[in-house]
């Protein structure tokens, strides 16, 4: 069984206004944790193939929607650049 990752943050709404007004959405709680989960999740299969360098090829899945330069900037608007 793996470990669990526990993570605590603030965002003020200077640092990332798009990302603050998403969660702001929902109230404290599971709604914005699983929203953030599922932005996160989005921002990473757009940037798979720097982020699974470490994966076995054959094993990785394919990127939800790899090329696309519409959600490629978005990711890139959301979360910032790629730190790899």
């Amino acid at each position: 069984m793996s470990k669990g990752l526990r993570i605590n943050f603030e965002l003020d709404r200077a640092d990332n206004p798009p990302l603050y007004d998403e969660l702001a959405r929902f109230s404290k709680g599971a709604k914005r944790v699983n929203r953030l989960r599922t932005l996160a999740h989005a921002g990473l299969m757009m940037q798979a193939p720097v982020a699974t360098t470490s994966r076995n090829v054959a094993e990785q899945e394919q990127p939800i929607d790899n090329g696309d330069p519409v959600h490629a900037t978005a990711s890139v608007e959301l979360f910032g650049p790629s730190i790899g």
